[in-house]
């Protein structure tokens, strides 16, 4: 579905519903159209769907990094006079997502995490260059999902466009170093913040193991899986992934 963004400032963003807004942080190759099934079923149950572009290929290299962008997160949040916000990240998002709560905790409220990164990066690893490879990249965004068909042409061809962007691909690979360097396994027991992590059980760029570690070494979580699903649960099996997150949200009166 084509989204109307709102420009303020020096921001772009997606606003829909009303009540505490769930702010959605996308991935590093991730569209903000991933998080239809989340922004046309939330404003119903009662929440306002925030998605904020955030500025992976806009900012200069020295602030490429996962900190500068959960700073950029901090500011959006201030702009927008939010006193609480709901954090929900995929891939690169759930990380920017423990970042901004491990040094803005203030107004986060809950984070909702899924197939997040921040322990342990797969992603495209070294395998980066041979990016002008159509097939190769084909088949690493078919690698994404449990059902290679969830991976449209008009979702390779933006990664490939992504890839092939020398500009890009420069930041692509220095957000995947900042990734690494970032990682969050010493902070998560002090990250006391009720957390959801609903996890594909099929995931293959954040398997399994992962969403286990992050349940145990964050104090406040609840784990929940979605079988038959890969590294983007909520825009391969939107109407589960909704449920549980809703769910969730009931049982811990958000």
């Amino acid at each position: 579905m084509e989204r109307t963004l709102k420009e303020e400032s020096k921001y772009r963003y997606y606003e829909v519903g009303e009540g505490i807004p769930i702010i959605i942080l996308h991935g590093l190759m991730g569209g903000l159209s991933n998080f239809d099934g989340v922004s046309n079923f939330f404003p119903s149950a009662g929440y306002k769907v925030v998605i904020p572009e955030l500025p992976l290929y806009t900012n200069n290299i020295l602030k490429t990094n996962v900190k500068a962008f959960a700073k950029f997160v901090k500011e959006f949040i201030t702009y927008k006079g939010y006193t609480e916000v709901i954090l929900m990240g995929n891939s690169l998002g759930g990380h920017i997502a423990l970042y901004h709560a491990k040094m803005y905790p203030e107004k986060v409220k809950a984070l909702v995490l899924t197939g997040s990164s921040g322990l342990y990066e797969s992603a495209m690893g070294d395998s980066y260059p041979k990016r002008g490879d159509y097939e190769y990249i084909k088949k690493k965004a078919q690698d994404v999902f449990y059902d290679p068909e969830i991976a449209t042409k008009e979702l390779v061809d933006d990664v490939f466009a992504t890839v092939n962007d020398r500009i890009k691909l420069i930041k692509t690979l220095t957000i995947a170093k900042s990734a690494i360097r970032h990682n969050m396994s010493k902070d998560l027991p002090k990250i006391n913040i009720p957390t959801c992590l609903i996890w594909g059980k099929n995931d293959q760029v954040t398997p399994p193991e992962v969403a286990i570690e992050f349940h145990e070494l964050l104090p406040d979580s609840d784990l929940f899986w979605i079988d038959k699903c890969g590294h983007a649960a909520m825009m391969e099996c939107p109407n589960e992934f909704n449920e549980i997150f809703l769910n969730w949200l009931k049982s811990r009166n958000i």
